[in-house]
């Protein structure tokens, strides 16, 4: 069921239902959540069973302020403790040293955590009434297309799951993952941070894992990292502008079952083809890609073509899941 997240009651019946080992949808700036107990070993099992997800591909916990840290790390390191004070409360995770005997499913039994506090008035609100760190991967299928609204999440888990209303989500794309267990910043997943702003932030040169090799490119497991991910049912192709046009005047009026969702005005003969067009800011793409993909779904296209996004650093966390679409 949907209920109001800003209605104090629907908090404190949320909050319920996490300590008694339940699972409740939330809207985080971001993405909706799927949250359970961090503490609680079965209640984070709920978690995988419910979106079909491996339990070694780990969690992210949600903490209420910087202040729960050090319940689920063994220690912080200096950059690391920069990037919080820059970027908490907001869309950043940080991977740490978890501590020994704490939160060993919502980690995928690794020996690392990653810890994020969201922004989202309605995530602190439950953070703050459960006392407790919430892991909580995006509410959807496992290797699906996130959810930005309360109804993307209901569609797929159902009326009997508790959903806390929060509107839209400002961000629209799941937050940028830097892993601070290596003795310096390095980017596993970008978000909408670009990493000039994470390397003004914490004062030392950030890498890209890719940009690592051998033994110091062993990164600890992370969500959101798999080659195949947030991908509608519909096949997805990245294309550019040339080619998208190109293959519309191929098929003619007789084009069918085809979404558009391009930068570039497109001449489309057809009138089964769908067209959205993609904004020229990033910002604005992040926050409404996966709306646009569910809404194509929705219509029962069975290809997406989408123009190529500018090489650019601000586009880096749009091209990273349209990247990860398309490979499913």
């Amino acid at each position: 069921m949907i209920r109001d997240g800003h209605d104090p009651a629907a908090i404190a019946e949320a909050a319920r239902v996490i300590q008694a080992g339940g699972l409740v949808g939330f809207p985080t700036e971001t993405v909706y959540g799927l949250g359970a107990d961090a503490a609680s070993d079965s209640a984070v099992a709920g978690i995988f069973s419910a979106k079909g997800r491996p339990s070694d591909h780990p969690l992210i916990v949600h903490v209420a302020d910087s202040g729960q840290v050090l319940d689920y790390a063994a220690s912080v390191p200096p950059f690391a403790g920069r990037l919080m004070q820059a970027f908490w409360p907001g869309p950043l995770t940080l991977i740490l040293p978890r501590r020994a005997g704490v939160a060993s499913a919502a980690a995928g039994g690794q020996d690392s955590i990653g810890l994020r506090c969201p922004a989202h008035p309605v995530a602190q609100a439950l953070l703050k009434a459960c006392k407790t760190g919430v892991a909580a991967p995006s509410a959807n299928r496992f290797g699906r297309v996130s959810p930005t609204t309360a109804r993307h999440v209901a569609e797929e888990f159902g009326d009997a799951l508790l959903v806390l209303d929060g509107g839209a989500c400002a961000v629209g794309i799941e937050s940028s993952i830097v892993d601070c267990t290596r003795g310096r910043p390095v980017l596993l997943r970008p978000g909408v941070l670009t990493r000039a702003q994470i390397e003004a932030a914490c004062g030392e040169p950030v890498v890209r894992q890719d940009e690592l090799l051998g033994d110091e490119g062993a990164a600890p497991r992370a969500s959101g990292a798999l080659q195949a991910h947030y991908a509608p049912n519909a096949k997805v192709r990245l294309m550019d502008a040339g080619a998208i046009q190109t293959a519309l005047d191929l098929l003619g009026p007789d084009a069918a079952h085809i979404a558009v969702y391009a930068r570039s005005m497109v001449r489309i003969k057809s009138t089964r083809v769908l067209y959205r067009r993609m904004p020229d800011d990033a910002l604005a793409t992040a926050q409404q890609l996966f709306a646009v993909l569910r809404d194509f779904d929705a219509k029962g296209v069975k290809l997406i073509w989408i123009e190529n996004p500018p090489v650019t650093a601000e586009w880096d966390g749009v091209r990273d899941r349209l990247g990860r679409a398309a490979a499913s």
